[in-house]
């Protein structure tokens, strides 16, 4: 699944051999994967779960970051 995310997500290898996913812009949002397309597409999934639970609460999302090095 090729999708653009709406917030930058980093994905590292853990110890396990596992690839973890999680988005600064939005804290505690952290997913993982047996790739790093799986762990891509999880974190989508968190996010998009993470979003939705913050409109449901009346909260506003973080504004979305430009690409780098944008003013």
């Amino acid at each position: 699944m090729d999708q653009t995310l709406p917030y930058p997500v980093i994905i590292e290898p853990d110890e396990d051999g596992f690839f973890v996913a999680h988005c600064p812009a939005l804290p505690g949002c952290v997913s993982q994967g047996q790739s790093q397309e799986e762990a891509r597409a999880n974190i989508a999934e968190a996010m998009a779960c993470y979003l939705e639970c913050m409109a449901d609460c009346g909260e506003t999302p973080p504004a979305c970051p430009g690409p780098p090095g944008a003013k």
